[in-house]
């Protein structure tokens, strides 16, 4: 039921209404006496904030509603309203004829495994504890969480001057990150303001490919550099001032060492590329890597020596601020890292850029696949990780293979630190996948 980002999926099909109430009635029935709900643009949404207002009020909990809002606006929302925890309607990066229900707690956090075992046991077996007719929920409306995260942004940065930028909202919930930065006395210009759940500007993920008309503007402008999100602003990727797309592993790097000192450790997952970890042995720091997913990035991150987590689908933690994925803090971030160090093609040439390669492999039965190759792995290997897949560093290099959590595909990805080392392991990753794959039944 829960994917490492929630429950996602086409409107109608894996997400309804009937759904909906029923996480409601799960997450109530599990203790949380006040809830917030939130959403992003998509129209969906909103009966489908009805819906879980409804679980949750039918089985005696409290919810705060705060309308069309970001993700992390939302998920700052819970500590600040003195709320249990919050559910955001969103299907982040994914197109308009999807949706999905994402579950916080007060830290910023997402649920964990343990709290998502128990709203999905609750669900699947119809498990709740319906209130009496007079102890049902009450349902208020508060209508000051954006300017809550706004004040904590503003906070979070100390301009040194105030440079010129393009914010791509992407026609969705990420608003604040332009009127923030328009306060700080950035001279704003705004590209698909406008709230709109079919995203009709651009689709509503941040790619290379998709924000072409935002590295335009900001190659013909004096602007310096441009930042983008999704539709519910968890997600920041970026362009520098000669409109060239910034590496994602780049923007982790550099906003990795921005926050790591010696001694300090910086969270990222099994595939983040080893140009992350030269940047960061050069302030003292090192990098820990989890499994794939911002979840399990934010865990991490509640380690004391774990001082930001990264990953390089353009999600940010920095855990004094929240642990949920912030992308308006992050824009304004690479601003503060740009107005005090300059030209964001500099500091982006400053991180090394080592040839990488991937591809995915479509197998029958990518869990007997993996099995198969686990084993081969660790016959031929004497270290392996296996925390997310199986992963293997080699003195010249790294590849990792991962089942696809969603397609009957095997990922594969290698990376060293010059092209024929890069080759050489990745054909020998995929020639590992073929092995195990003619096995197949």
């Amino acid at each position: 039921m829960f994917g490492t980002s929630g429950i996602r999926g086409r409107v109608g099909d894996e997400v309804t209404a009937a759904v909906a109430l029923s996480v409601g009635r799960a997450v109530a029935s599990e203790g949380d006496e006040r809830v917030v709900v939130g959403r992003d643009v998509r129209e969906s949404g909103s009966m489908l904030v009805d819906a879980i207002t409804a679980g949750l009020c039918e089985c005696g909990t409290d919810v705060v509603t705060v309308g069309v809002e970001a993700t992390p606006t939302i998920a700052r929302a819970i500590a600040h309203l003195d709320a249990d925890a919050g559910i955001v309607v969103t299907a982040s990066h994914n197109p308009p004829e999807d949706n999905g229900i994402k579950l916080w707690n007060p830290s910023g956090k997402a649920f964990g495994p343990d709290r998502r075992a128990a709203i999905e046991r609750r669900v699947r077996e119809d498990d709740y504890e319906l209130a009496a007719w007079d102890e049902v929920g009450h349902r208020t409306r508060r209508e000051d969480v954006r300017s809550h995260h706004a004040d904590a942004l503003r906070n979070a940065v100390a301009l040194e001057r105030s440079p010129s930028v393009v914010v791509d909202i992407g026609n969705g919930a990420g608003g604040v990150t332009a009127s923030v930065l328009d306060d700080l006395g950035c001279r704003v210009r705004t590209l698909n303001g406008q709230e709109d759940g079919s995203f009709p500007g651009r689709p509503s993920e941040p790619t290379a490919e998709t924000l072409e008309t935002l590295s335009t503007l900001v190659a013909a402008t004096d602007a310096e550099l441009g930042v983008a999100h999704d539709g519910d602003a968890d997600r920041m990727l970026a362009v520098d001032e000669t409109g060239t797309f910034v590496p994602k592993d780049a923007l982790l790097a550099l906003f990795a060492r921005e926050a790591a000192g010696e001694g300090d450790r910086v969270a990222a997952p099994v595939d983040t590329s080893l140009a992350v970890d030269d940047t960061l042995a050069g302030v003292g720091a090192s990098l820990t890597r989890t499994q794939v997913g911002d979840v399990y990035v934010a865990e991490r991150t509640t380690e004391p020596d774990v001082v930001f987590g990264g990953e390089p689908s353009g999600a940010w933690i920095w855990p004094e601020e929240t642990r949920c994925p912030d992308g308006p803090l992050a824009a304004c971030k690479l601003v503060e890292l740009v107005a005090e160090r300059g030209p964001l093609s500099d500091l982006v040439g400053e991180i090394e850029a080592y040839p990488i390669r991937r591809t995915s492999i479509e197998v029958a039965d990518k869990a007997a696949v993996m099995g198969d190759v686990s084993e081969l792995v660790c016959g031929r290997y004497e270290t392996v990780d296996t925390l997310d897949g199986v992963r293997v560093e080699t003195e010249d290099g790294w590849f990792l293979l991962r089942a696809s959590g969603t397609q009957p595909l095997i990922r594969v990805t290698a990376e060293a630190r010059s092209p024929s080392d890069a080759e050489t392991l990745f054909q020998t990753a995929r020639d590992l996948v073929a092995g195990a794959a003619t096995t197949e039944p």
